[in-house]
């Protein structure tokens, strides 16, 4: 599928809208906790200041109400993090820029207020769509994060801009992803964690036939479990997953814990820690982590993985007490040397920044939805819609 890359674009003098993935996690106080996915995409921001483009920044931060602006959902603090870590550009937010002619200048970075603040954003409005396309004589979609949702910022603009191209880490995500599973090097594991088996049952029922062990956790797991027969107490599962999560496991590449760590305190409090057996689970205890022999387990198919796949830690691993079964996973990965490996999901990242091995990971993807949609197997509607756009730009030569 051929879409049009920004690399192989003269930028110089040209009004360059780019969007961005700069959905960040906040703390209560407006302070950004993780800056991954702006580290991750301020090359192409930098590429385009560089080719002295006249760049302007879209993006969103959380889910305020359409049509409405929230001061909670500001990009205020993401505007501050760009002026502290581009200190000779000008750098200005601009709101209401539908509805007046912004003044543009080689070497400047405008950020546009939330993308979410504009009414019509989510349901792909075409006259929202036009109004970005609008603002540019190129746009480069470059937040793989958002690549699975059909908005206006994102899916819809690409139709009506000028010229519409994928923007360098898009471009790096669709390769390194395409890597671990159309040209993976075996054995290939896979570790999914996570709450719900529900949103991952496609993934897991793909991964399953392409992989040669597929470690569940969290959630997940205890689905799993209970769809053996074990008892799993009050721990989170989905009782109207069992019947899926039985047709998952006659597969006998599935692995699910052998032992876990459990709590007798319903708020999660580390009162009466106690590791245990799946089979002998009491109706009062909740199911927090792996145990110790899981993790053995676990290291043991790692060590030999040439190539692994992440989404999702496999216990509380915020709460110090339940963190060991996600610390283990890390250390594992980080010390298979030999392995291609690439993690996504937000959790994930936040898990390989506390356990600080950023650096052993081959690859960290910025999305969550895209990175699950892409490992499933999907095409992701805004790549399509680059490749519809490449086609018509090109039909001569087709």
């Amino acid at each position: 599928m051929k879409i049009i890359k920004m690399k192989d674009l003269n930028l110089s003098k040209k009004r360059v809208l780019i969007r961005s993935d700069l959905n960040v996690p906040m703390n209560p106080k407006g302070k950004i906790t993780s800056d991954i996915r702006i580290r991750a995409a301020l090359p192409t921001i930098k590429i385009a200041l560089e080719k002295k483009a006249k760049v302007l920044l879209l993006a969103h931060l959380g889910s305020p109400k359409e049509g409405k602006e929230d001061k909670n959902y500001s990009l205020k603090p993401i505007v501050a993090w760009f002026k502290n870590n581009l200190p000779n550009i000008s750098i200005h937010l601009i709101k209401n820029y539908l509805n007046q002619s912004i003044k543009l200048n080689e070497g400047e970075l405008i950020i546009l207020e939330n993308v979410r603040f504009n009414k019509g954003e989510k349901k792909n409005d075409d006259s929202l769509s036009k109004k970005y396309a609008s603002l540019c004589d190129i746009f480069v979609m470059d937040a793989f994060g958002a690549a699975h949702r059909k908005h206006s910022s994102t899916y819809g603009i690409i139709k009506f801009a000028p010229i519409s191209c994928a923007g360098p880490l898009l471009c790096k995500e669709l390769n390194y992803l395409k890597k671990a599973i159309y040209n993976p090097k075996k054995p290939i594991i896979a570790v999914v964690g996570g709450s719900k088996i529900s949103t991952k049952l496609n993934l897991l029922h793909f991964l399953s036939k392409k992989v040669d062990k597929l470690i569940v956790g969290g959630g997940i797991a205890n689905t799993c479990i209970a769809a053996h027969g074990y008892n799993i107490g009050i721990s989170i599962y989905e009782k109207n997953s069992i019947h899926d999560a039985k047709k998952l496991l006659k597969n006998n590449n599935i692995v699910i814990p052998m032992d876990v760590s459990v709590s007798k305190n319903k708020k999660e409090i580390t009162i009466n820690k106690i590791q245990k057996s799946i089979h002998n689970i009491q109706n009062n205890e909740k199911i927090l982590d792996i145990g110790n022999q899981s993790i053995i387990q676990l290291e043991n198919i790692i060590k030999n993985a040439k190539t692994i796949i992440w989404n999702g830690p496999i216990g509380l691993f915020e709460h110090i007490d339940y963190q060991k079964g996600t610390k283990k996973l890390c250390q594992a990965i980080a010390n298979n040397k030999n392995a291609f490996s690439i993690a996504g999901g937000g959790d994930t990242l936040s898990a390989i920044e506390m356990f600080n091995i950023t650096k052993n990971i081959s690859y960290m993807s910025t999305g969550g939805g895209a990175f699950l949609e892409f490992l499933t197997g999907n095409i992701l509607p805004t790549i399509h819609e680059l490749s519809l756009k490449y086609k018509k730009l090109h039909k001569n030569d087709i």
